[in-house]
């Protein structure tokens, strides 16, 4: 087989997350949490929902849906929405201002060996990474698979030594992005058959058939998706959450061979040439467009 037959079917390397749109019941609540307590700012306004970023950058979109309810604890959906820092000292701020904001919102922390990380919950529930990756070249890997592990990280000793007040002073002037997006799902084989065997994302690592973690370009991982909350969940309902996870790529062509392999795999889809819609087995909507 050559290289070229072989990487077809692969989504590209470059690709990038894009922006999580999460559906809001309280958008005053969930407008000054995502302002105050995670350092972004409105950077959009469309059809009454507002895009949160830095740098003009748009990471979350807060769309109002007036009359949804809450999902139920075993429904699948989002797990966290993960914002990638670009230094410790960034990460530090944002960790300081979602603590001093609502210290019960804080969930747990971890040195994941490839990435430090902290976990927040939103007003609404919705989970919330905030993390810094170590240098790739400190990364390692067990053939395909990366080595991943999750390590004490206290959190009080990690703002001693990272935390300034230049790095809080300019928390809103520096970059951040959507590193990746973590889901709950009813089952991981079915996971792994649709994120990897159809999209076309390459498996990095598994947690004993719990979680599956998935990436393109060899990056630790782009998707996630578990069952820790979730297994054996059904399609989803129309509830409050998340709303749309948006997936980068860098031309037209990708959109087109995705589409392709959709068609293929009888996944339904809405293809306009610049970006395609769809949805995975749990009717978590996926759109892919051109960066």
């Amino acid at each position: 087989m050559t290289r070229a037959s072989s990487t077809r079917d692969l989504l590209p390397a470059d690709l990038a997350m894009g922006t999580v749109m999460l559906k809001v019941g309280d958008m005053k609540v969930m407008t000054d949490y995502y302002q105050r307590a995670l350092g972004l700012e409105v950077v959009a306004e469309q059809d009454g929902g507002l895009y949160f970023g830095r740098l003009g950058r748009p990471l979350v979109h807060l769309a109002p849906a007036p009359g949804l309810h809450l999902p139920g604890r075993g429904e699948a959906g989002l797990f966290h929405t993960a914002l990638l820092f670009e230094d410790q000292a960034s990460l530090a701020a944002t960790v300081a201002t979602a603590a001093q904001y609502e210290p019960r919102s804080f969930t747990g922390s971890a040195d994941h060996l490839v990435s430090e990380a902290f976990y927040f919950t939103d007003p609404e529930g919705n989970g919330i990474e905030l993390y810094w990756d170590r240098p790739r070249s400190n990364w390692s890997w067990n053939g395909t698979d990366v080595v991943m592990d999750s390590l004490a990280l206290p959190p009080q000793r990690y703002l001693e030594q990272h935390l300034t007040e230049q790095s809080l002073e300019g928390q809103r002037q520096t970059s951040a992005g959507v590193g990746h997006v973590h889901l709950q799902v009813g089952d991981v084989q079915t996971a792994r058959d649709f994120y990897v065997g159809t999209l076309g994302f390459e498996k990095t690592a598994g947690w004993h058939g719990q979680a599956l973690f998935v990436s393109a370009g060899r990056y630790h991982h782009h998707m996630a998706m578990n069952v820790w909350n979730s297994r054996g969940a059904g399609p989803r309902k129309d509830t409050l959450g998340l709303g749309e996870v948006l997936i980068e790529v860098p031309s037209g062509d990708d959109v087109g061979a995705l589409a392709d392999r959709l068609k293929v795999a009888g996944v339904p889809s809405h293809h306009t040439g610049a970006e395609l819609r769809f949805e995975d087995p749990w009717r978590n909507r996926i759109r892919v467009a051109v960066h």
